[in-house]
């Protein structure tokens, strides 16, 4: 019998299929992590080769360092803030395995760009850059340094670089992406030509959420006390004095995320308590 459903309708079946086959987060033994609970990664993170991803982050990493010397914005060695921000992330790195595995494996690194703007970030395979504005014009704590730390390592343990490429790749090539992914193909390739926009990817405020709350969890585990997520959130919505800097700009409002916060501290107050009596 001919199928009597309109080309349109057979393909969004698919895109349907496609996304249960590989989008659907997975549960159960997830269900007792003590802490905050957001669920495991989307699989879609999983079409696009982690090694590959990693590797052009690597690179584009370096790029920015070697521009931030040449015009010699990169905190040598000996720099104190460089030193402080490295001891923030030498205790959070060591929790990061409870968000994914191969974080042990990674070659992270931390460095402190001398630069005005309010901004961080943590690319994927563990590459931290912090500009020394957020630092100087927060006058940030070493509690709230981990908050913001935390928050954008959490981007890279939990894969939303990846899983930004895979949909962003799904949406742009549609049904040609539906037979690559069913029987894989050349479904490499498509994904990770997007690997040259690292820089430019545009997280979901639901993956800003999710960030929030596995960072603040990260900084608990490490010692360092979450209700610092609350003041750091403050002292950026007063900063920003109504326009979001850079760092924000794809955030939930900051009335959101502070009510999010704050409902998940009991969740996370006994593993401070539990790290800094350690």
């Amino acid at each position: 019998m001919k199928n009597s459903k309109p080309a349109g309708a057979r393909l969004w079946t698919r895109l349907a299929l496609c996304a249960v086959l590989v989008g659907v987060p997975a549960t159960g033994a997830w269900a007792q992590h003590e802490g905050v609970a957001v669920g495991k990664s989307s699989r879609l993170a999983s079409l696009v080769p982690a090694a590959e991803v990693e590797n052009a982050a690597a690179q584009q990493y370096n790029d920015i360092l070697q521009q931030a010397a040449s015009k010699r914005a990169l905190a040598q060695p000996d720099h104190p803030q460089l030193q402080r921000i490295r001891a923030v992330a030498q205790r959070l790195i060591a929790q990061a395995p409870q968000w994914n595995s191969r974080a042990v494996n990674w070659k992270w690194e931390v460095n402190l760009i001398g630069s005005n703007q309010v901004n961080a970030f943590c690319m994927p395979g563990g590459k931290i850059a912090i500009f020394s504005g957020i630092l100087d014009q927060l006058k940030l704590t070493d509690d709230e340094v981990a908050m913001v730390m935390g928050h954008e390592m959490a981007h890279a343990l939990r894969e939303h670089a990846r899983e930004r490429m895979a949909k962003g790749t799904l949406t742009n090539v549609g049904a040609n992406v539906l037979v690559q992914v069913l029987g894989l193909g050349q479904v490499g390739q498509a994904l990770t030509g997007y690997g040259a926009q690292l820089m430019s990817l545009k997280f979901s405020r639901s993956d800003e959420s999710e960030a929030d709350l596995v960072g603040m969890e990260l900084a608990a585990r490490a010692g360092y006390d979450p209700r610092a997520a609350i003041t750091l959130w403050k002292k950026m919505a007063q900063a920003s004095k109504g326009s979001p800097p850079q760092w924000m700009s794809t955030h939930p409002s900051g009335t959101t995320r502070i009510t999010d916060l704050q409902k998940n501290l009991s969740n996370v107050m006994p593993l401070y308590e539990r790290a800094k009596h350690a």
